[in-house]
Formats: C-alpha cells, structure tokens, sequence
C-alpha cells in the first residue's frame, strides 16, 4: 500500500497474515477513499507519526471497528505501522486510525494490531516525524499540516 502526502510518499507492506481483519478494513477503506485529504494529526519526535482520523481530531473513525489480538511477541520498533485505539478498547481493536514507529523500539505492550512495516520511503517517513512541537508535552501538535493526499492498494 503506498501512502502519498505533501512530504513524499511512503510504502506499507501489509501484515496480512497477523492482522489479517485489519489490513482488509484498512484496504477497503483506501479502495474507497477514505483516507484521501486526511491528516497526521500527532506527531511526536523520536516516537511516532499518527494519522487516518477524518476529523484531525484524534477521535474520528469509520464507524466501526476490528479487532485482531496482536501476538504477545509483538513489538514497535522503527518502521513498524500499528492501529491505534483508545485505552478503554481491548487489545488489538482498530478503526482508521494508524500511527508509524519512528524509533528504534517505542516500549508499547502488544496491545495495537499490526497493520504492516514500511517496506520503501522511511525518510519520508523520518521527515515527518520532525515535523511535530517538541514542546507539546507528548501531545504531538504539529508544527506543519501533513496531509494524505491518496492510499493506494498494490497486489504483488
């Protein structure tokens, strides 16, 4: 899956046999353009890039939800793309929402579905995640509008 924004694109190699309910929602919802004109509403330096939310709010999703338990071996290290969800959500529940490792090992218990790992285009990624207000307390207020401008989903 290749995800196009104002920075540059970057390429998802979809965990389908891990997470296989989610990388099909996550799929559809791109086939249908759901991602298209949304934005990386957190990001936080040296910790992770967040987007897919079609309100920028942090809350939005596609009205409903997957759940695909990651395994208890799972761990987010760089490049690794998880879902994420609320803290009131079971382990591996996911929506739209979508957060990209940005460091070597983010410490999270294996509690988001794995949707993938970026398999091209990491220094997009990178410069993103410099884009986020180091001094928002963990918040990840962006200090520039980092927009999706299309999710396209490629067979190989």
């Amino acid at each position: 899956m290749q995800i196009a924004t104002n920075c540059g694109s970057f390429t998802i190699r979809l965990a389908v046999k891990i997470s296989p309910a989610t990388t099909a929602s996550f799929a559809s919802l791109a086939q249908k353009g759901f991602f298209t004109g949304t934005i990386f509403h957190r990001i936080v330096p040296g910790f992770i890039i967040q987007g897919g939310d079609p309100t920028g709010s942090g809350s939005g999703g596609p009205g409903y939800s997957t759940v695909d338990i990651p395994p208890a071996s799972t761990r987010y290290t760089l490049g690794v793309v998880a879902m994420a969800k609320t803290g009131a959500e079971p382990p591996g529940t996911s929506g739209s929402q979508f957060f990209v490792v940005t460091t070597q090992d983010a410490q999270l218990p294996p509690d988001y579905a794995v949707l993938g790992t970026i398999a091209k285009g990491q220094a997009v990624v990178d410069k993103i995640g410099q884009l986020g207000d180091p001094s928002s307390g963990g918040q990840g207020v962006p200090t520039e509008t980092v927009e999706i401008e299309k999710a396209t989903v490629t067979v190989h």
